[in-house]
């Protein structure tokens, strides 16, 4: 049995922060039921690309989960969510601000209905604040959070990460505070609300950024491929063009790396001991690593770089981790039958738990999939569900 089996799970809301969040339940055992609009469903269904008019994206995003479409700015359909989450565990949502309570939904509302309910409320800014009714993407979020101005070549202009790291960081937040909600629940026997904004997760993952501004009033600065204050750690071109990432920061491996490209002298200097020291010297540092690193390839000089365990890479590209032997071996990539008969190569489920690990059952659903079967498990009869299809208060595709 799974270790989330038994867990009944509403997710509102679309995209990302939430329905990741959600995700993660799912794999795990949750029952998740997604509520998405009639006919258009989920925005992320129609998001990068597409195979027979779907994301690929969706069946990575809504595995494991079962589609119920309402329309929820119909009475009758806000009168389903509070049936449904009167018997839940958890409800989680990544609208506006306000958005629930405009339904009638509101957190408060919903626990007085079932005081054992956990929300998870996932928003740009947050449910409190001055910027809480302004609406946030994580591209936004990103760049308060602090982490765009450090994305860049110095002196160039700040670079977005290539995925939405906002959303993304925000939703295991969210799962953290959910398991944490859970486990005190069996103490107090009562839910509580989860208040996660995109730009704080992102905030929270910024190290000693607030710290070292505070103590000296310094600003770290964007420092391309290096990590400011750790040295030497940085991309190394190689004879072929293409790069090593080096992580020789560690006190005896750093004496390891010196030897190997022949600067024992540098590797003995007792002013380098120490990663301060080094900081210090990192230009000297780092002309050196790419100075040897430019006579052999890369290959050559992963091989080398292995063989006295000093920490090293290259840049993987999706066809380097799709063709990576270590990516199979531990079931980072999993293989899925569409419902045409094609095989689609999926993630895997994270993290591995040795015990109870989590698993794709079921593929991502269409919109509406489910709703049959979702309102007779609320009581519904097949005469109140086509009736509540014909007003278009509910719908399958």
């Amino acid at each position: 049995m799974e270790p989330l089996s038994g867990l009944k799970v509403i997710e509102m809301g679309q995209l990302i922060a939430g329905p990741f969040a959600a995700k993660t339940l799912a794999d795990f055992g949750a029952d998740v039921v997604k509520i998405e609009p009639p006919k258009t469903g989920d925005a992320l269904r129609k998001w990068r690309l597409l195979k027979d008019g779907t994301s690929v994206w969706w069946q990575v995003q809504s595995r494991n989960k079962r589609s119920l479409s309402l329309d929820l700015r119909q009475v009758e359909a806000q009168e389903i969510v509070r049936k449904l989450a009167s018997e839940a565990d958890i409800l989680i949502e990544n609208f506006r601000p306000g958005t629930l309570e405009g339904w009638g939904l509101d957190p408060e509302a919903l626990l007085k209905l079932n005081p054992k309910l956990i929300v998870l409320r996932i928003s740009g800014y947050g449910q409190t604040g001055p910027y809480k009714d302004k609406p946030g993407f994580g591209v936004v979020a990103e760049a308060m959070g602090g982490l765009r101005h450090l994305t860049a070549e110095p002196g160039r202009v700040p670079v977005r990460v290539g995925i939405s790291i906002g959303d993304t960081l925000a939703s295991l937040h969210g799962v953290i505070g959910i398991l944490m909600a859970l486990q005190e629940r069996h103490r107090s026997g009562k839910g509580q609300v989860i208040d996660i904004a995109l730009y704080e997760a992102v905030f929270n993952c910024m190290e000693s950024l607030l710290p070292e501004y505070s103590a000296f009033g310094e600003v770290r600065q964007a420092a391309g491929s290096a990590l400011p204050g750790i040295a030497p750690s940085n991309a190394y071109q190689c004879a072929d063009e293409g790069y090593v990432l080096v992580a020789g920061n560690g006190d005896s491996i750093f004496k390891r790396l010196m030897k190997l490209i022949g600067r024992e002298d540098l590797g003995n200097d007792p002013q380098l001991e120490n990663n301060d020291g080094r900081v210090k010297r990192v230009a000297e540092l780092d002309a050196a690593i790419g100075k040897w690193a430019k006579t052999l390839s890369t290959d050559q000089a992963l091989e080398a770089l292995d063989s006295v365990a000093v920490p090293a890479g290259r840049i993987y590209t999706v066809a380097d981790i799709a063709n990576d032997p270590h990516y199979r071996a531990r079931g980072n990539i999993e293989t899925i039958k569409m419902q045409d008969g094609s095989s689609l190569e999926v993630p895997g489920v994270l993290p591995k738990l040795s015990r109870t690990p989590g698993t794709i059952k079921t593929l991502a659903p269409d919109i509406g999939q489910n709703t049959d079967e979702i309102l007779k498990e609320i009581g519904l009869t097949d005469i109140q569900i086509a009736n509540l299809k014909e007003r278009g208060v509910a719908f399958t595709q």
